[in-house]
């Protein structure tokens, strides 16, 4: 009734304005992962406002339409009530709760023109009514649930200007042929309706379409060339879906065409000159298989602002004159062949924003007029063969948020200018350099000088990384100012002086790496202040003594190359190493003058243990105690005659691990503990210097005897005397995991190297496991897998559908970062994955966080999290 009352009120104007997601961007360092469009930016259509001007109309958009006693409750749509309104031409109930059926009595409105029902949760089919209208001009049902098929009875509506379904779950099918009769249709969007099959060819009979978008769907074959006969198009969004074959020819036909976006298909073949020739605005052909080079044509274009190319197999060099002729915006090169130089022109126009070009073969200088593009925000020409020096402008660029030069042949010092550039994080101005600079990266080149004393400004810096340079001098004063320094990697370059006793006050480094320079002096006591997961002074001229904290036997591959380091570590020292070595030898001398008599001892010894072997391994057996978890079908006795050193397959410090094969042919694992008292050098708090007493065997015994879990190996029985505990589990033989990840429901189906970031992908979905609830691997997900659901779910239902009901509420938001974190460890590509290093600062964010304050926040959660740039790539 509540809705009857509203649209019995007096009719209103309101005027057409239909936004659609645009096209999806990359993402801030470099678009090699797709990013879905409900993150995206939505674009209006301005050319079909004609289509309801000022039209008797009712709208309800962007409001919860529900009950008066709750504004959460859905509601479904009255039928009847629909049906009264005989003179509603425009209805917009957009961006509401509403749900049930699609009402079939909306067809007998005769004089509506415009229906918008986005953004609710109708279900079902569409209702075979709708073929009935009559002066229909514009449908839209996006992001609903609608899941029936798409049917062919919506090509009789031969009104129809606009037809949207996006962003509905609809049974997997092919496009309606029958969409071919709709002579007046200028819109055409169908992204994400579970379309497969080939694009027909009656499409092509849309004289008047000017958009055609069928992104995010399942189709197969080639394009079609009958789709150069619409020759009103603008726009073509074909991207991500499993298309092959080359470009039809004919595309010189198109001559309206101002945007093409197949990517993330299977295209091959060239790019034809004839499509470069048109006056394209955006160019979209990344991730695909073209080869060859790219026509200079594309060049020639006033109005190019976007090319974007990454990841196929391009050759030859870019048009030297690209940028000259249009105010280009973006450019994307990177993982392809070409060669030759950076174009000088690319910013002529001055609006260049992103120029990425990793992973090719590019030389020379890097072109100075590049050095005044101060409308530059990305510059990524890591991973080529540039060479010579950096122009001195290009380390003071305004804007600059990411800036990637690593492992080129870069020469030259590094400017003071660099507190003038941020190289990660946005810019601002305060006191002449940019207080929010986060991470500087130029590693594997041939920088020289010194490290410029201003970079002490930066005290936003939480990664420095200039390993494999040429730098030199003392590190500067101040370092203490970097209170959020994480990693500080100067490894092998040529500085020298002392290591600064400030570094003991950036209390948040945790990964410190100075090796293989020249510093001396002694190690600065401050840094027992720290928590570091990696320290690494190796190979340097460090003398003195090394700080208590560190003088242990598991850092001393921090200190070795050092000759002046003493310490209680073995062979680190000099003198003490050379007393240790006259001790060697005095040893080893008196071990010869021992040798006769043990060997005659040894023989009698032999002998006599020999006799009683057998005697003493069957009283052995007798003391043996046995307690079961399941029905066993074999006894102690049969597991200790197998337990010798050729059937070990694994030891540690508790003791060794057996592979035992039973007489029925079935296999076991049995871990064998010493008894008694561990020794002090086996279980060592390195902290407080205090052994540790843990009987791993008991609290192995009270957990797996316990647990029934088809994930999780069985415990079948232990076995225990006097001197030895024996666990006997179920035997896991190796590949089995293997198996499992390189199956096509796997992360490294991806890869053929496991290497850190695979680790991350699983340290990922261990995340997801937790925050969801669920398992990686369900029949639930259909043909995806844990990481996919998350992503889809977040982009059509929101968080709350993601996360698990059973966590606190109270949490939502620490436990949404967490579900960010674990996105972000599962990117497609491993080189977007963060370190985990960086996983772990930024888990200790949030518990900091939640330390001071508990916030809740209202909305949909992006499922991307924008972290450090250093943490991403654009290669797997």
């Amino acid at each position: 009734m509540l809705l009857f009352l509203f649209l019995s009120l007096v009719f209103f104007p309101s005027p057409f304005s239909f936004s659609k997601p645009g096209r999806p961007l990359p993402p801030a360092n470099q678009a090699l992962t797709f990013r879905p469009r409900l993150s995206s930016l939505f674009m209006t259509y301005p050319t079909l406002t004609s289509l309801a001007p000022s039209l008797p109309s009712f709208a309800v958009s962007k409001t919860l339409l529900s009950s008066p006693s709750s504004t959460t409750t859905s509601t479904p749509l009255s039928p009847s009530d629909i049906s009264t309104c005989r003179s509603l031409q425009h209805l917009d109930l957009s961006q509401n709760l509403l749900t049930g059926n699609l009402p079939h009595t909306l067809a007998d409105l005769p004089n509506l023109r415009y229906l918008d029902l986005t953004g609710n949760n109708f279900s079902g089919d569409i209702p075979d009514t709708f073929a009935r209208f009559q002066k229909l001009e514009v449908i839209s049902l996006v992001y609903n649930l609608l899941d029936g098929i798409i049917p062919p009875f919506l090509g009789n509506i031969s009104t129809l200007k606009m037809l949207n379904l996006s962003y509905n779950p609809f049974t997997p099918g092919r496009i309606p042929p029958e969409l071919g009769n709709l002579a007046n249709l200028e819109v055409l969007w169908l992204t994400e309706c579970n379309l497969n099959g080939e694009i027909p060819d009656s499409l092509s009979r849309l004289k008047k379409l000017t958009d055609l978008d069928l992104a995010f769907n399942n189709l197969a074959g080639s394009i079609p060339s009958s789709l150069t006969e619409l020759t009103s198009i603008v726009q073509i969004e074909l991207y991500n879906n499993s298309l092959t074959g080359e470009l039809p020819r004919g595309m010189g036909k198109l001559t309206e065409l101002r945007r093409l976006d197949a990517s993330m298909n299977q295209l091959t073949g060239s790019i034809p000159d004839e499509l470069c020739r048109l006056p394209l605005e955006s160019l979209n052909l990344y991730e695909n298989r073209f080869t060859g080079s790219l026509p200079p044509s594309i060049a020639d274009s006033p109005n190019l602002y976007e090319l974007r190319l990454f990841r196929n197999g391009l050759t030859g060099e870019l048009p030297q004159n690209l940028g000259k002729n249009a105010a280009l915006r973006w450019l994307d090169v990177s993982n392809n062949h070409f060669s030759g130089q950076i174009p000088a022109s690319l910013c002529e126009n001055g609006e260049l924003e992103e120029i990425l070009m990793i992973y090719n073969s590019f030389s020379g200088q890097i072109p100075e007029t590049l050095s005044q593009c101060r409308s530059l925000t990305r510059v990524r020409l890591g991973y080529n063969r540039l060479s010579g020096e950096v122009p001195t402008g290009f380390w003071g660029l305004p804007h600059v948020s990411l800036f990637e030069l690593v492992n080129n042949s870069l020469s030259g010092p590094i400017s003071q200018t660099i507190a003038g550039i941020t190289l990660t994080g946005t810019y601002r101005r305060k006191s002449g350099f940019l207080a929010n600079l986060s991470e500087f990266s130029g590693s594997e080149n041939r920088f020289s000088g010194s490290l410029p004393g201003s970079i002490v400004n930066l005290k936003e810096l939480g990664s420095l990384d200039l390993h494999g340079n040429a730098l030199s001098g003392e590190l500067p004063d101040g370092v203490n100012s970097w209170k959020k320094m994480n990693e500080l990697n100067l490894a092998s370059n040529a500085l020298s002086g002392k290591i600064p006793d400030g570094i003991g006050g950036m209390s948040v480094l945790n990964y410190l790496d100075l090796s293989n320079n020249r510093l001396s002096g002694k190690i600065p006591p401050g840094l027992q202040n720290l928590r570091l997961n990696q320290l690494n002074l190796s190979n340097n001229r460090l003398s003195g003594e090394i700080p208590p904290l560190f003088a242990k036997e598991m850092y001393k591959s921090s200190f070795i190359g050092n000759p002046g380091l003493c310490g209680d570590i073995e062979g680190l020292c000099d003198g003490r190493g050379g007393g240790r070595g006259r001790g060697y030898a005095w040893l080893m001398r008196s071990i010869f003058l021992l040798a006769v008599l043990v060997l005659i001892v040894g023989v009698v010894w032999f002998y006599f243990k020999y006799r009683n072997f057998k005697k003493a391994r069957a009283v052995e057996k007798s003391k043996w105690t046995l307690i079961s978890f399941h029905k066993l079908g074999f006894s102690e006795y049969e597991i200790l005659d197998c337990l010798d050193e050729d059937n070990v397959i694994g030891s540690g410090l508790s003791g060794k691990v057996y592979k035992v094969v039973l007489s029925n042919g079935e296999a076991v694992a049995v871990k064998k503990l010493w008894g008694g008292v561990k020794k002090q050098s086996d279980d060592v708090d390195v902290e407080k210097g205090q052994v540790i007493q843990d009987d791993g065997f008991d609290a192995e015994v009270s957990t797996l005897g316990k647990i029934r879990h088809k994930n999780i190996v069985k415990l079948w029985c232990c076995c225990t005397n006097r001197d030895y505990k024996l666990l006997v589990y179920e035997y896991m033989p190796n590949g089995s995991l293997g198996d499992l990840l390189h199956s096509n429901k796997g992360e490294y189906a991806y890869t053929l190297r496991v290497n850190e970031k695979s680790d991350i992908y699983s340290f990922g979905v261990v995340i997801l496991e937790l925050v969801t609830g669920k398992r990686p691997v369900d029949p639930e997900y259909g043909e995806k897998d844990l990481v996919k659901w998350v992503c889809t779910t977040l982009d059509q239902k929101g968080v709350d559908h993601v996360i698990d009901p059973k966590l606190d509420s109270c949490f939502k938001e620490e436990i949404c970062k967490i579900l960010n974190i674990g996105i972000l460890c599962t990117s497609p590509l491993p080189i977007n994955r963060p370190s985990m290093r960086r996983v772990v600062k930024m888990l200790q964010e949030i518990g900091a966080e939640n330390l001071s304050m508990i916030a809740k926040k209202d909305g949909k959660l992006t499922p991307y999290y924008y972290e450090d740039t250093s943490d991403h790539g654009s290669v797997a």
